[in-house]
């Protein structure tokens, strides 16, 4: 008994890790010597995350924010750690979004330095893949994406055993595909820790395959995958041509299927549009539910950037979000992408964001993805499936409303998005002469300016031939 040693419980309320208290000093340093919107911008958003070996590691929303950050305020940067860490301290940056150049790719925090620190850990301390950051509070929901996100709703409530297995969701590029295929794996982590749930990408589980080949390791391989819970791969299109990992992945698929475990995949394409990947597979991939995400609609893109602005720290005027929404339709990253100009630009000038500001950001980002050989073919062909009306139409006689529409429509934005004469613009409506498209070009400049209805039909137009969508 002498050897006993009696302990006294001791309860630690709101201890705050090390880590964070040395990144709030350092931000109070910082504070004070920029302006506040570039406090607000660039540093705000910004997390700590490890205190190692005096070395600080700090996570931060993506690529654009540290190549910012160290070509503007490295040298503050730098004195505000040796500061606070002394001489030998080091900071860190850790990505948490790796979707810059490649979409749906892992999206594990990733140093500058190409370190990883330690992924999600369930309470089996089975490495998941999966980032935190994707959840169902901050996917937002749209008519577009209204079907796919109730489904995969439904598979984290019950993995496995609902119709929807697998799952598989396709759709362009910056849709949100990844965010909703993680959230429906960190929703099922929450409901059941003890289920090993993976993500990866098509292109990982490849490259694991071969080295796997090269070790003499596929049995092991192959047992890993088929222990698995549930099992979501990014970017399936990406086995197109492997034909090998094609067929140990038809192995595993029907192996994880008849043991009612969920498999979820996404993809750029359909099943059927899969050019390259075996027809057995593509069988498979047609067992449960086939699911496609659209680009957000108007409202969606609205609540996408207030949702992004806040989680910037910053708070944009309707009028500002709305001129954004519009302007940038085709998919969620580009309206990210055009917010964290907007930032840079007020940082950089040091001014707030107004309307002005935000006008002259989207008319640069158009003026880097303009067209500039917009076809007077190119216009009569989207004008006249806005206006659903045949293309040969607008060349004839035709005398209808919505023809002649069209016709000026098209007619004005040849004259506005080409260098074609007036007598060459006339020439491919059906041989009219010049004067009939200088009138329908003053018309169309009266209608819009008198119907606003008509002016964001055309605006919408113009902005879509711009930008080549």
């Amino acid at each position: 008994m002498d050897n006993l040693k009696t302990t006294k419980k001791v309860k630690h309320k709101n201890i705050v890790p090390k880590h964070t208290i040395v990144w709030k000093e350092c931000l109070t340093l910082i504070k004070k010597g920029i302006p506040n919107i570039t406090y607000n911008t660039w540093f705000l958003p910004i997390k700590p995350y490890e205190l190692e070996n005096n070395t600080l590691k700090i996570l931060v929303p993506n690529n654009y924010f540290v190549e910012w950050i160290e070509e503007h305020y490295n040298t503050l940067i730098n004195n505000t750690i040796s500061q606070v860490l002394g001489k030998d301290g080091k900071l860190v940056y850790l990505i948490n979004e790796a979707e810059e150049e490649v979409e749906d790719t892992t999206t594990l925090p990733q140093s500058t330095e190409q370190k990883k620190p330690d992924p999600i850990i369930p309470a089996n301390n089975f490495n998941t893949n999966l980032s935190p950051r994707y959840q169902f509070d901050n996917y937002v929901k749209g008519e577009a994406n209204e079907l796919a996100r109730a489904a995969a709703i439904a598979i984290s409530d019950n993995p496995g055993e609902t119709s929807f297995n697998p799952l598989f969701i396709y759709g362009g590029v910056g849709l949100g595909k990844t965010h909703l295929i993680q959230a429906i794996g960190n929703n099922i982590l929450v409901k059941f820790p003890a289920k090993k749930v993976i993500y990866l990408s098509a292109d990982i589980f490849t490259t694991q395959f071969v080295e796997s080949i090269q070790t003499n390791k596929v049995g092991e391989f192959s047992k890993f995958y088929n222990e698995l819970d549930v099992l979501i791969i990014d970017d399936i299109q990406f086995l197109t041509g492997r034909e090998r990992t094609q067929d140990l992945f038809f192995h595993i698929f029907n192996n994880l299927h008849q043991a009612r475990k969920q498999i979820i995949l996404s993809s750029d394409k359909p099943p059927r549009d899969l050019k390259g990947m075996n027809e057995r597979l593509i069988s498979r991939f047609n067992w449960g539910l086939t699911v496609d995400v659209q680009p957000p609609d108007f409202e969606t893109r609205v609540a996408i950037l207030k949702n992004k602005s806040l989680s910037f720290g910053i708070e944009l005027t309707n009028e500002i979000i709305e001129l954004i929404a519009y302007n940038i339709t085709s998919n969620i990253r580009e309206l990210e992408g055009t917010l964290i100009k907007l930032l840079a630009n007020a940082s950089l000038n040091s001014k707030e964001i107004d309307f002005e500001l935000a006008r002259k950001t989207i008319k640069e980002i158009s003026t880097q993805k303009k067209q500039t050989n917009i076809s007077i073919d190119n216009i009569t062909r989207i004008v006249c499936k806005e206006f659903d009306v045949d293309e040969n139409k607008v060349r004839e006689k035709n005398r209808k409303k919505e023809v002649v529409l069209a016709r000026q429509v098209a007619m004005y934005l040849s004259k506005k998005l080409t260098k074609s004469s007036l007598k060459t613009i006339g020439l491919h409506f059906g041989g009219r002469d010049h004067s009939t498209v200088i009138h329908a070009y003053n018309n169309i400049e009266k209608l819009t300016s008198e119907d606003v209805s008509l002016n964001e039909i055309v605006t919408g137009l113009k902005n879509k031939l711009e930008l080549g969508l």
